[in-house]
Order: structure tokens, then sequence, then C-alpha cells
């Protein structure tokens, strides 16, 4: 099931030779279950070490994260994450087998993993390239086997920090329609980290806008754009103008 997350006031002070530094500072919002949430700000904003706090990989100098009431420490294997490298996979394992890779660790039976993961690429239309390793497929492809692989094991929410950021235009814009897609098709709860401001709206419910110096909350916009959404329309540009406004003033 989709979870709900809520971050209450949170903190985050890297040590450095030079001194502690201030990523994130206090900050605070939830996403419901099955909302699809952006985060968007300038560099240095800490939307990356917000997203690795709420995956669990950091532990918040301050304040706390909870996944559905539960402390995140307590709800570790339902959490999936993409980054944005294509090196994600493993490159020695075909598609299917780099998708069927956390079942593994979990010890699902072989034919369950492997009836799932043909599911799971299946979904993000892979379903011909089961067999190929990673360096047989395009960036774009790559990604949509991490996807699959994030969603394998059917975690509760998908935290995903700017994985269409290397690709091309076209292949992005393909990529962003096929995500819509996939969370449409899964309701998965999702924490979208970006810093473009037209593939935050075509994907989002709602933005959270980070200022940066330390990383604090800005603004949350909702949208309640139609889907799909057309990056042509006059609500679009303008809903990205009200974006802006928010990032700039």
């Amino acid at each position: 099931m989709a979870q709900a997350i809520q971050a209450r006031n949170i903190t985050y002070e890297y040590e450095t030779a030079a001194g502690p530094v201030l990523a994130v500072k206090d900050v605070s919002f939830s996403v419901a279950p099955a909302e699809f949430l952006c985060v968007l700000g300038p560099s240095g904003c800490g939307k990356t070490t917000l997203l690795n706090m709420l995956a669990g990989f950091l532990t918040p100098t301050s304040g706390e994260i909870m996944m559905d009431g539960n402390p995140v420490a307590a709800q570790e294997h339902n959490r999936g994450v993409v980054f944005q490298d294509f090196a994600q996979l493993f490159p020695w394992r075909t598609a299917r087998r780099n998708v069927e890779f956390g079942l593994e660790m979990r010890g699902v039976p072989e034919a369950e993993r492997r009836e799932t993961a043909l599911r799971f690429l299946k979904l993000v239309k892979l379903d011909k390239f089961v067999d190929a390793y990673p360096h047989q497929l395009s960036g774009g492809m790559q990604q949509r086997v991490a996807i699959a692989r994030a969603l394998a094991y059917n975690p509760g929410a998908l935290l995903m920090d700017e994985p269409f950021a290397a690709l091309d235009a076209m292949t992005r814009d393909e990529m962003q329609k096929q995500l819509t897609e996939v969370w449409q098709e899964t309701r998965k709860t999702i924490v979208y980290v970006t810093h473009n401001v037209a593939e935050a709206v075509y994907l989002a419910d709602h933005i959270l806008i980070l200022a940066a110096h330390p990383g604090t909350v800005k603004a949350r916009l909702k949208l309640d754009l139609r889907r799909p959404r057309d990056p042509l329309s006059g609500e679009f540009i303008e809903m990205q103008r009200e974006v802006l406004r928010h990032l700039t003033h």
C-alpha cells in the first residue's frame, strides 16, 4: 500500500574540515498516500540531502521523519530509490536479473521473482529487452529498468533523485510521460527531486519549493491541472510562471 510521509522540523548539518555546514533547516511537510510530490529548488538548496533523509541514508540532526506513523528506520524495506546515475544497475546482470535483485535479497522463490520482474518490465515497456545487459540499453531504457527494480518489491513509497536529468530532451519528455503512466497504474507515493520547473509542473500533484543556503521551505503549491498534461497549454504555462515567481522572489 502507498505510504503517508510526514517530515517534522528536520534539520541536517554536515561536518566538514572547516566546521559544520547547515544544509537543511527546520523543514516540515507531508505527503499523502499515492500523492506525487516534486521537490524543486536551486542547486545547493538541500534537495538531495532531503531525499537521502527520507530514504534513511542520512539521519536528521534534529526533527523526525515518519512513514505511516512509524520512524523511517523502522520502514527500511518499504522505500524504493531511483538515482540519476545510470551506473546504479549491475552491469553483469540482465534487465530481468537486475529487477529481481531486491526480491532475491528477500529470499523470494525463483519462479515468483521471474514472474514479478517480467510484470514490471512489461509495465515500463521493456518486455522485449528482458535478457539485455545494461550496456545494450539506452540511458532512458536503463532508467526504466531502475524504476522497475524499485517497484518490483512493492515499496510503499518511491523516492527519485533527478532520474532523467542526464537524458536528452526528447527522451526526458517520453520518460516523464511513462513515469506518469506507471504512477497512475501503481498508485505509489512518489517524492521526486528536480531543478526543472516544466518537469515539476508536468508530474506533480504538489510542488515543494526550497530556498537555498540553508534549505528551507519557501512554498508549497497544489496543481489542479488535468491529466494528461499539455506543456503547450495556457494553464500549463501559467502554472510555470507561478512556480517561477515563488522561486525568484
